[in-house]
């Protein structure tokens, strides 16, 4: 059976919502790496920001992959060591 497109569009925006709090910036201030993790926390939220857009639009593809790739953003940011992530729970892969 498919994946129900609002269902879905609805879970990922409340899981890139959870992990955009989530997500705390981990390298010292002053250095390229905090650079780093405050522009990948920045298209993190914009992805957010844009997703919710294409909502109001009445887009949930585009919303769908708006909340995606925001989430991917702050994923991968986490697998490098740019933000401290919660070790338990479903927001990050581990």
């Amino acid at each position: 059976m498919p994946a129900d497109l609002a269902e879905k569009t609805d879970r990922y925006e409340g899981l890139l919502a959870e992990a955009v709090d989530a997500a705390e910036i981990a390298p010292p201030e002053g250095t390229p790496m905090h650079d780093a993790a405050l522009e990948c926390a920045e298209m993190a939220a914009s992805y957010l920001e844009d997703g919710r857009h294409f909502r109001e639009e009445d887009d949930p593809v585009n919303a769908l992959a708006s909340f995606s790739y925001g989430h991917a953003w702050l994923d991968a940011g986490a697998r490098i060591g740019l933000f401290d992530v919660p070790t338990d729970g479903h927001l990050f892969t581990q």
